[in-house]
């Protein structure tokens, strides 16, 4: 009887500690994201210490048979008061389920009277994705053409952040993501640093802190600088915060509400 009772203990152990790991390697899908809608606002300081500078939009939709992220940057009327500038970056990336591959970014950026617009094409039969940027202030301008090979699975920027949400993440992790970024070709080593409380416009959540390496010599941004962003450690792995760092100064962009219409 005390052996059954042992071995019966042993087995009721054994089980919870499985179901405890699965519950905590449960991970967000992509098809989880769809109807997703997230809000930030980014201030800097150093220029101006805590200015508001503009409201950030993410969207993840279905759209047929695809999804498509849809992110908006627009600066807000204070930089254009006080500095005489204004942006407004909008992109959309298309996504195949089957994979989550990116299929096609689309952006448009606004840069004071600077318009560009552009697309880039990523075909996985011939491994090559094609960028071309055209200025509609100079329609009979020719069009500014980059090639790369391409490799897969492959990512955007936008896209990028949600294959990492879809990660399995402890503390320690490295890896590499591969992102397409203007038509080249760039591989961002990836690390998990630590596991903290952020205090949030969605109230205090444990987060995981993430540094991507972009800045530094053939790297997505050229130059000095850092970035790290907070992922939350729940169901959807919301991101909540993110600080990047250069020589002007600092950007510091954090969550404002999770399902803004």
């Amino acid at each position: 009887m005390n052996k059954a009772f042992a071995r019966a203990a042993n087995l009721f152990l054994i089980t919870l500690a499985v179901c405890s790991f699965a519950a905590a390697q449960q991970l967000p899908t992509a098809e989880s994201f769809v109807g997703e809608k997230l809000l930030f606002e980014g201030k800097v300081s150093k220029i101006i210490q805590g200015i508001a500078i503009a409201d950030v939009k993410f969207s993840f939709d279905r759209v047929g048979d695809k999804y498509l992220i849809r992110a908006d940057a627009n600066s807000k009327g204070t930089l254009a008061r006080l500095f005489r500038f204004s942006f407004l970056q909008n992109y959309e990336t298309t996504v195949d389920p089957a994979t989550f591959n990116v299929i096609a970014t689309k952006k448009h950026d606004v840069q004071r009277e600077r318009i560009r617009d552009s697309i880039a094409d990523f075909n996985y039969a011939e491994k090559r994705v094609t960028f071309i940027e055209n200025d509609p202030n100079e329609p009979t301008r020719p069009p500014r053409r980059i090639a790369s090979d391409l490799a897969s699975p492959m990512n955007d920027l936008s896209s990028a952040a949600y294959r990492i949400r879809m990660m399995p993440l402890k503390v320690g992790d490295k890896f590499n993501i591969d992102v397409s970024d203007s038509g080249l070709i760039y591989s961002i080593p990836v690390t998990v640093v630590k596991r903290e409380k952020q205090k949030t416009e969605i109230g205090k959540v444990w987060c995981f802190r993430i540094v991507p390496e972009i800045f530094g010599p053939n790297r997505l941004i050229e130059g000095e600088g850092s970035m790290t962003i907070w992922l939350a450690d729940n169901p959807q792995r919301t991101p909540v915060r993110a600080v990047v760092k250069f020589k002007y100064g600092k950007f510091d962009i954090r969550i404002q509400d999770p399902n803004d219409d």
